[in-house]
């Protein structure tokens, strides 16, 4: 495959499987709005978050949300093309799975003002703010690109042996 054919085929699958998952959810799990308890720590529960992360930032977004998709879709662009000229391997998936969950939560900006989260983890009545696949995308396209910051360069290892 093509460096742009991966690149494109990982940023795909984040953003249908993130835009699945909440149409799914919207439509079917939590329509009406309800907390499912899944596991102990873990529930299925409605949320729209206006902001960044966290929500931080919704009074902004609210009054300029233009501005923020426009600057989301520039770093997204910025984020596949970083992709592409990427290493083949582990850096690669990551920049890709982060501009896919970007896409995915850009689209839900666009279409309903907010971005649509159902994930909720907790423990002993604290909760993390709620979240979606998209954001799972993102973290573990970011644990993907720490995971190759410690990869020694090609050739550093025959190097450090020679000495």
């Amino acid at each position: 495959m093509k460096n742009w054919q991966i690149v494109a085929l990982i940023c795909i699958a984040v953003l249908v499987a993130d835009q699945a998952s909440k149409w799914f959810m919207l439509t079917y799990v939590l329509n009406p709005s309800r907390i499912i308890p899944v596991l102990p720590f873990f529930n299925l529960r409605l949320g729209f978050n206006t902001g960044i992360s966290f929500g931080l930032f919704g009074d902004l977004l609210v009054r300029w949300p233009s501005l923020f998709i426009a600057f989301a879709l520039a770093m997204t662009s910025a984020l596949l093309i970083l992709a592409y000229r990427a290493d083949p391997g582990t850096e690669r998936i990551g920049l890709s799975m982060i501009a896919g969950g970007a896409l995915g939560n850009v689209i839900d900006r666009v279409r309903q003002g907010a971005v649509t989260d159902f994930l909720d983890i907790h423990l002993n009545g604290w909760h993390w703010p709620t979240f979606n696949i998209a954001d799972v995308a993102i973290c573990m396209g970011a644990f993907c690109l720490v995971m190759t910051s410690f990869r020694q360069p090609t050739g550093a290892h025959e190097t450090a042996e020679r000495r």
